[in-house]
């Protein structure tokens, strides 16, 4: 077990990267940086744009390493600009794909299966900079299927990878 860092959160309600990104994002939803999330087993994040969805239910939350944000390429980058779901700092969760994590931010473990990379598309290059899109292949997090409910939140969490 190792102790990590839940940097950042983000539950929106919309997509924001739709059309061209010549065209820009759509505007953000104020709210969508949150202090807490509510996950469900097979569902995802209660709010999010991925939620009950069934082409997503087995990506419904992503997972990224703090330390794998382009801040070369633009200082401030963040959830809102890669719209993954869990900012995590002090774990490489690339690496982990195939595998079954447990993340217990105090409240208990949220068991979540990596199911696949989480690949940048065009959009990083139009929203955090030149070059992001390079920068966050195969460090752009992955996609998870939560395999229980539980509350995640932020600060110190306790981060186990599951026997196999």
């Amino acid at each position: 077990m190792a102790v990590v860092e839940v940097v950042q959160l983000l539950v929106s309600p919309a997509h924001r990267y739709t059309g061209r990104p010549s065209e820009g994002p759509s505007p953000a939803h104020p709210d969508e940086l949150v202090g807490s999330a509510e996950v469900r087993q097979g569902l995802g994040l209660v709010g999010d744009r991925y939620y009950a969805r069934p082409a997503h239910r087995d990506a419904a939350v992503t997972l990224m390493a703090a330390e794998n944000l382009p801040l070369d390429i633009r200082p401030g980058t963040d959830l809102r600009h890669t719209r993954r779901n869990v900012l995590l700092r002090g774990v490489d969760v690339d690496a982990l794909l195939g595998r079954t994590v447990s993340l217990d931010c105090g409240t208990g473990p949220v068991l979540l299966a990596v199911r696949r990379a989480a690949r940048p598309c065009a959009w990083m290059d139009a929203v955090i900079g030149p070059g992001a899109q390079r920068a966050l292949r195969n460090r752009g997090g992955v996609r998870c299927t939560p395999l229980s409910d539980g509350v995640l939140t932020l600060g110190p969490a306790e981060f186990l990878v599951l026997p196999d």
